[in-house]
């Protein structure tokens, strides 16, 4: 009997187990009844939430859903138009001569000492939570002079029982464009501010001296580090006349600024946030502003687990911006207006989980699991695009689902570049040494098919490069005769063909290396290639393919594949040689692509984004140039011969421009997926019971295994028990036989 029952409850067990197993869904029972989006994050949680530091584009997915610069990017109009966010309104800057004195607006750059910038700042806007701001019964900061321990086990700024806020200020964005000049974090942009703010390049060696006489006699590796409070030394370049009026001071004429007004490097940073986050024992439990951003935008994070998840909800302090009523003519037709003048945001919440391979994160898209499967990628569509054209089957099912894969051009391109302070593909000092090495840079770009690329890989290919312009952005000559590259390709019955292997392999004997190997001594060139992720199944096939390109021309090509963070760190130190990246443009003007080659801005010298560190004085002249010009026949022919510069020495292979197609569920509504348009969470609506039935239908149980089991079960029941009957009548009739 207690062989019997064992068995019952075994065979329920085995059913109850599988009756679970049947809900595949990774999130917990009824949140496809929530008004929340759920997504994937590739790799990693993003490195940098503290504005100052930001700028990849991973960490777009908390950046601009948190934080709000004083401009952004209509959601819907093309070309893309600016519009004021945390502003009034968008500012023509007025400008002076070296006199002080005013000048007409379309007075000649090289009268104009100082552009000005007065930016009205909207009243009445409040910042999120959060225990920075919280003061007690007297008025004073409840948590802004913390003794150490005193943080006790809390691991987040949400774990503080007082949260405060406060009124948004000019001042705000002063300390912000301030905090560029500190010594404590990386600062990607000092370098392009600190040309043109005036009185920042000096601000910046003020900090470095003032940091140095707080932290003097403090251990150096120490995390805690004394409040540096920028309040205290004044910029020249930025102040607030008034409570709501952000002034800022360019030298000269730099038509580009607007747009670096709609990017997180620009957004306000509250100075009792520095000064919260400063206290000792902060930074230890990753209680910092790269963790925990402070911001007014629409969006908070509320859990930030690293390499796991992060969650931002709703800002209960966010004052609800209307809903966009115009765009372009086919938005209309599309139903993308039909929410016009409704408070934004529409979702509660946005969840993002850190996933590591893409075979499970594109299983989980595919069964509705994730409503956007990368919020922040644009370029996730086309690999289902690719799928639908090879299977007549994928194709109805997508249709059948619903999926939402629009295809587009975009403002982006991947390339692969050359590390210039390297000595084998820089050359060193001597003008021999630079031209050999500009050889085997041109001898390798020559190799690198990006055609082929496409066609092994559609899902990840694209339009292939001449120069560093993607179409979409004004001055750039692709498609055109004039907009071949000419060290990697030649016209032939009017057709763009690529130079041959043989082109390649004369440029390496030339350079000294016949047949891969040195001239002077035989031994085999072995170039190191640095990848920004993980040699996951996924990606091994196009490393390999990387490796066969050099393989083409006899160059030995050693992988060396980390997580972007240790890519980061290495390039920062200059310990690269050959390396895959690729841009998304900031902003829709030459200068933001240009500037990836522009000399200051070395990555391994000034934590620049020139990653390549490429130096060029003849190119830096011409960028200094170029910055001044707006649209016209002189700003194209300066563009026409920088582009003609860095295709010549080619400190990159120029890649491809991907083909962009965002993977978005059919139930997510206002969806209009671009690279420069970042803060999409606010616009993003979901149709909920569409989601909650999809889900239903689409990951319906499959009982056929519970019935399998459960006559498995009964029959495996069933002879056990005939089994013991016999074994008992034959040990009954052994008694009786011995009696």
């Amino acid at each position: 009997m207690r062989f019997g029952l064992a068995c019952k409850r075994a065979a329920a067990l085995g059913v109850a187990m599988l009756f679970t197993a049947c809900d595949n869904s990774p999130w917990p029972k009824h949140a496809a009844a929530e008004n929340t989006i759920y997504s994937a994050m590739i790799e990693n949680t993003p490195r940098h939430l503290d504005p100052t530091a930001s700028y990849w584009s991973n960490d777009t997915l908390v950046t601009y859903q948190v934080y709000e610069p004083p401009y952004g990017y209509h959601y819907f109009k093309r070309p893309f138009e600016l519009v004021p966010k945390t502003a009034a309104q968008v500012v023509t800057p007025s400008y002076l001569d070296k006199n002080g004195q005013r000048l007409p607006d379309d007075a000649a750059a090289e009268q104009i000492a100082e552009s000005v910038y007065d930016v009205p700042i909207k009243p009445g806007i409040l910042y999120q939570p959060h225990p920075a701001f919280a003061k007690d019964e007297r008025g004073q900061y409840r948590y802004h002079a913390m003794r150490p321990g005193e943080i006790g086990s809390r691991q987040s700024p949400m774990e503080f029982e007082y949260q405060g806020t406060r009124e948004l200020v000019a001042e705000d964005f002063v300390y912000a464009l301030k905090r560029h000049a500190t010594t404590r974090i990386t600062t990607p942009i000092f370098g392009v501010f600190s040309e043109y703010v005036i009185g920042l390049a000096d601000y910046g060696e003020l900090i470095k001296k003032e940091d140095a006489k707080l932290r003097e006699g403090l251990d150096p590796a120490s995390l805690d580090k004394p409040f540096l409070d920028f309040r205290r030394w004044p910029l020249a370049g930025a102040s607030a006349p008034e409570k709501h009026l952000l002034r800022i001071r360019l030298k000269g004429k730099y038509p580009q600024w607007k747009y670096w007004m709609q990017m997180t490097f620009m957004a306000p940073v509250p100075w009792e946030a520095d000064a919260f986050y400063a206290q000792p024992g902060m930074a230890e439990r990753g209680i910092t502003l790269d963790q925990w951003p402070v911001g007014t935008g629409p969006y908070m994070v509320t859990a930030f687990e690293k390499d796991r998840r992060i969650v931002m909800q709703r800002n209960p302090n966010y004052r609800g911006e209307p809903f966009p009523c115009d765009g372009m003519p086919e938005d209309r037709k599309a139903g993308l207006l039909d929410d016009c003048g409704k408070k934004m945001p529409f979702v509660d919440k946005i969840v993002s989980v850190v996933e590591r391979e893409a075979t499970p994160q594109r299983n989980k898209f595919r069964d509705g699991h994730y409503d956007l499967e990368v919020f922040e990628r644009t370029d996730m569509g086309v690999t289902y695009i690719v799928e639908a054209l090879d299977s007549d089957e994928v194709r109805e099912d997508y249709e059948k689902k619903g999926f939402n894969f629009p295809k587009y051009a975009d403002v982006n391109s991947y390339i692969i570049g050359f590390n210039m302070i390297d000595p084998v593909l820089g050359g060193g000092d001597t003008a021999e040494g630079r031209a050999r090495a500009r050889k085997l840079r041109q001898a390798i770009t020559i190799a690198i098919d990006w055609d082929e690329y496409s066609k092994i890989f559609p899902k990840k290919g694209g339009l292939t490069a001449m120069s560093p312009l993607p179409g979409g952005i004004p001055g750039s000559r692709e498609g055109t005769p004039e907009g071949i590259n000419p060290v990697t390709h030649r016209l032939e019955g009017g057709k763009t063909v690529r130079r041959s292997i043989e082109d390649a392999k004369k440029l390496m004997a030339e350079a000294g290396y016949p047949n891969g190997r040195e001239a002077a001594t035989g031994r085999p060139l072995v170039i190191n290639y640095d990848y920004y992720a993980p040699a996951t199944p996924e990606r091994k096939p196009e490393i390999d393919w990387v490796v066969r390109q050099f393989a083409k021309i006899d160059i030995q090509l050693e992988v060396r594949a980390t997580d972007n963070n240790q890519f980061q760190d290495k390039v920062r130190k200059g310990k690269h040689q050959v390396f895959w990246s690729g841009w998304n443009a900031d902003y829709p003007d030459a200068e933001n692509f240009l500037f990836l080659f522009y000399g200051p801005n070395a990555k391994s010298v000034s934590d620049g984004e020139n990653t390549a560190n490429y130096q060029n004085p003849v190119f830096d002249k011409l960028f200094a140039q170029l910055k001044t010009l707006d649209d016209g026949p002189q700003k194209q022919a300066v563009i026409d011969q920088m582009v003609k510069l860095v295709q010549d020495d080619a400190p990159w292979s120029m890649g491809f421009y991907p083909w962009a197609s965002a993977a978005v569920q059919g139930w997510v509504k206002n969806s209009k997926p671009a690279i420069l348009v970042r803060d999409h969470g606010r616009y993003l609506r979901l149709d909920v019971p569409a989601r909650v039935a999809a889900l239903e239908s689409w990951n319906r149980p499959v009982w056929w295994p519970v019935a399998v089991l459960v006559a498995l079960i009964v029959a495996v029941v069933a002879y056990t028990r005939r089994s013991i009957r016999i074994r008992g009548r034959m040990n009954a009739r052994g008694q009786v036989l011995a009696a």
